[in-house]
């Protein structure tokens, strides 16, 4: 029941986030107050979001394209340390497009 919650609020609230990078039209958000497990990141791509798990990469909600799906795990794939870090201390970082 929380997870509908949380991703109906990611659609509605997009901008209340802070932005990590932007790639290809897909951006990347991490709350790093009020959050809750597992540890994971946002991505919006247009209409389409998703949470992703830091650890595995995988989107466990949500309805990106598949395509948006693997650009965003290679981008996660490459930074992973560094997003697990701003979840661990809640300090935010910018982070390099895929590129």
């Amino acid at each position: 029941m929380q997870k509908r919650y949380i991703f109906a609020e990611l659609k509605t609230k997009k901008s209340t986030m802070p932005e990590i990078t932007r790639f290809y039209g897909i951006i990347i958000k991490i709350f790093l107050t009020k959050e809750h497990n597992p540890p994971h990141f946002h991505a919006v791509y247009g209409e389409y979001s998703g949470l992703f798990d830091i650890q595995s990469l995988e989107m466990f909600e949500g309805d990106l394209p598949s395509k948006a799906q693997a650009l965003i795990k290679e981008w996660a794939a490459q930074y992973k340390n560094d997003i697990m870090n701003m979840w661990d201390t809640k300090v935010l970082k910018k982070l390099p497009p895929l590129i």
